[in-house]
């Protein structure tokens, strides 16, 4: 059985000042084409986790605050009262 395997993928240019063009000569070695795949994929990484962060912090307040409506703003109200209660609720 032989399995086939298409790999697509697209070019980028990328302009960069002659001076670095210089440099990267001198280390001809390194694959240059492989540490800008590397970057971006680490920029991209990067961006995803800011963006579940943010999403994680909207849920945490929309939490938050329908708890505040539920309970009210009452000065007697603990969160970590409501912290405990869903430890151990769910463990």
């Amino acid at each position: 059985m032989y399995i086939q395997c298409i790999y697509v993928s697209e070019l980028l240019t990328v302009r960069i000042p002659k001076e670095i063009r210089a440099k990267m000569r001198k280390y001809s070695h390194i694959n240059w084409s492989e540490v800008v795949r590397n970057a971006i994929i680490q920029k991209i990484e990067e961006e995803e986790l800011k963006e579940d962060i943010r999403k994680a912090i909207q849920i945490m307040d929309s939490i938050r605050l329908k708890v505040l409506r539920e309970q009210g703003a009452a000065r007697d109200y603990d969160s970590s009262e409501v912290i405990r209660y869903w430890r151990e609720k769910l463990s």
